[in-house]
């Protein structure tokens, strides 16, 4: 097999890359990143659930360091008894429940990576496995702005399904297919990024890859990327009965790329549906089961989100996208999903959108999971709510649009923060102390740190800044510091006091209305800040013939406040800056304390205030009493 594998090198992408990189030996450091062409040839034994496979890469060290060494992920060296995984799953306390038992594998249900060969230049080269990561010492080094070539052969088991990937999953599809390849770990301005595989996040280096997958003829088989030769095996046609053969080889591209997924079963219904502006949207799903009269009914449904998500937050830059089913829940890859498929029509659209988002931020927005999750799952959070909301207003789906779509993410963070859970946004992801922080913190609060930002800054510059973004840091690996910097920019709004305060900490945000008296003329309003996250304040005051006063109170580091319209469609007054280190503040209204109906902050509830109670005055109820 490895006689007939053909390397694909694509000049024209990796003169652009070193672009991005900037000229060597001109004095000036700039942004850069690595780069890499996979070419694989993996051939299945479906009986066995074993495959060999071969690779050969091209990889471009565009940092400004020599490489001695490398590392490459092995993925399913974790799913075997006393593998990471297996230590990590047993010593947390509340694991994931899709984790089932690893210590309980027998030798014919574990994964493994077995390497057979590795050359650099057709040079032999010394490697060690340490658990899911293959340590590499190179024969050569990589010089800064130079390249290289590795050869590979391995061996490999699937595992039973167990978390993302494995075979013969509980709805029955054979093969799923991800984090499958020996992969290169990503090296960046902060080193290598060598962690073992305890079943979190991913960080991978941008590329293309050229994949041929040899497996039995009765097999369809849904992948990241374009197939090439779909007449030849009949993927979408009707195959040619004249040319009946036992095995077939699936040849799929993906350019400009960090991954690659796959999956197989012999039962596969495949639809294709081509969206208007010539994207072609791709579903497998299981034939024989109730899933049709739902399935049949995606596509169409999709393609509406997409476009929703393609004016709001930057175009979707590839050919294809596949809703597959397999797994175990949902799971995003480049082009492609993998997504249980036993679900009513609003649960399957929900996953289909939440999954696709990440094609913008994880796909394309290369962020690194590990560091950086709640920018992966909580952007994706954030969007997912508006695009179910759009699409309920079309009435493509059952319901009607909330109000506050945010409302639970609120409550659910507080029931962190009360349980004593909570863990700073920049715990790296597999030192999180429970599933539930972990879940908590990259899903939720990283959605509500998007939500009180749109609060800061205000509607108009949010969504601009969303975009900017996104044209700005596409098909690179952008971290906290570059999204706040884009978000700086398009409100004229210093912001470093909202992500270190949000991020790097536990600290909660608790404001309320103090005292409030006054006289036939005016009333005077005194704010606390109880909390320990300093934030802009809204509020309204409303008299009782009538009248609203619509007014924001900015921060004195904020060095400006937003411009955008109160709910009531009317400008916000702003007020004089609320200098943070103070825990009071106070103003005077020009009505007589009798004239006034009700004073009330943050009527948007955009805030994660941990006690409303006191937000309003008087005060709408009193609080229970301590028992």
């Amino acid at each position: 097999m490895a006689d007939n594998l053909k390397l694909l090198l694509f000049a024209t992408c990796a003169a652009s890359l070193l672009c991005i990189s900037g000229a060597y030996g001109q004095g000036k450091r700039t942004y850069w990143q690595q780069e890499i062409k996979y070419a694989m040839e993996v051939d299945m034994d479906v009986e066995s659930n074993t495959f060999t496979g071969v690779q050969k890469i091209r990889y471009s060290n565009n940092s400004p360091e020599n490489l001695t060494k490398v590392f490459f992920h092995l993925y399913l060296n974790a799913f075997q008894p006393g593998s990471v995984m297996d230590i990590r799953a047993r010593a947390i306390g509340d694991v994931d429940p899709r984790m089932q038992p690893i210590w309980n594998l027998t030798p014919e249900q574990i994964g493994y990576q077995q390497i057979t060969k590795l050359t650099q230049k057709g040079k032999p080269l010394e490697y060690e496995v340490v658990g899911t990561i293959l340590e590499v010492k190179l024969a050569v080094p990589i010089k800064p702005g130079k390249s290289t070539t590795f050869e590979m052969e391995y061996n490999a088991q699937v595992p039973v399904m167990i978390r993302r990937m494995g075979r013969d999953n509980k709805e029955g599809v054979r093969f799923s297919m991800a984090q499958w390849f020996p992969k290169l770990c990503e090296y960046d301005k902060h080193g290598w990024h060598a962690d073992p595989y305890v079943g979190q996040e991913y960080y991978g280096v941008w590329g293309d890859f050229d994949v041929r997958i040899t497996l039995d003829a009765a097999y369809t088989v849904a992948a990241t990327g374009v197939l090439q030769n779909a007449k030849d095996i009949g993927h979408g046609y009707a195959p040619d009965p004249k040319e009946k053969k036992d095995k077939l080889t699936w040849h799929f591209v993906a350019k400009q790329v960090h991954d690659f997924v796959w999956a197989a079963d012999p039962n596969y219904q495949h639809d294709i549906y081509t969206c208007k502006n010539g994207v072609e949207f791709h579903a497998f799903y299981l034939k024989g089961e109730n899933y049709a009269s739902t399935w049949e009914q995606l596509l169409p449904i999709m393609e509406e989100a997409f476009d929703y998500i393609n004016l709001h937050n930057g175009r979707y830059p590839y050919p294809v996208y596949s809703f597959i089913q397999g797994g175990d829940g949902g799971m995003e890859y480049a082009m492609a999903t993998l997504i249980t498929g036993g679900r009513s029509l609003t649960s399957l659209v929900g996953v289909s959108v939440h999954e696709s988002l990440h094609s913008w931020y994880q796909m394309v927005l290369g962020f690194n999971e590990r560091y950086y999750a709640w920018m992966d799952e909580g952007f994706v959070q954030f969007f997912a709510e508006r695009v179910m909301d759009h699409l309920q207003e079309l009435q493509l789906i059952p319901g009607s649009p909330d109000e506050f779509p945010y409302e639970g993410f609120y409550a659910h963070y507080a029931r962190l923060v009360e349980a004593g859970l909570e863990e700073p946004l920049t715990t790296h992801a597999d030192f999180y102390n429970s599933y539930t922080a972990y879940g908590t913190s990259a899903y939720t609060k990283g959605a509500i740190f998007l939500s009180q930002l749109e609060y800061i800054i205000g509607k108009e510059a949010f969504d601009k800044g969303m975009l900017d973004f996104f044209e700005k840091w596409k098909f690179k690996h952008p971290d906290d510091h570059d999204f706040i910097r884009v978000m700086e920019l398009v409100s004229d709004i210093q912001l470093d006091w909202y992500r270190d305060a949000w991020i790097s900490s536990t600290k909660t945000i608790d404001y309320g209305v103090d005292t409030v008296y006054g006289n036939e003329i005016e009333t005077i309003v005194y704010l606390r800040r109880t909390g320990l996250v300093p934030m802009p304040i809204d509020f309204v005051v409303q008299t009782k013939d009538g009248e609203s006063l619509w007014c924001t109170v900015p921060l004195d580091i904020m060095r400006g406040e937003k411009t955008e319209n109160s709910p009531a469609g009317t400008p916000y007054l702003v007020m004089p800056d609320w200098d943070w280190v103070h825990p009071f503040y106070y103003f005077t209204l020009p009505y007589g304390i009798d004239e006034i109906q009700s004073i009330r902050i943050d009527p948007s509830r955009r805030l994660a205030d941990l006690d409303e109670h006191d937000n309003v005055w008087p005060p709408a109820e009193e609080p229970p009493l301590p028992e």
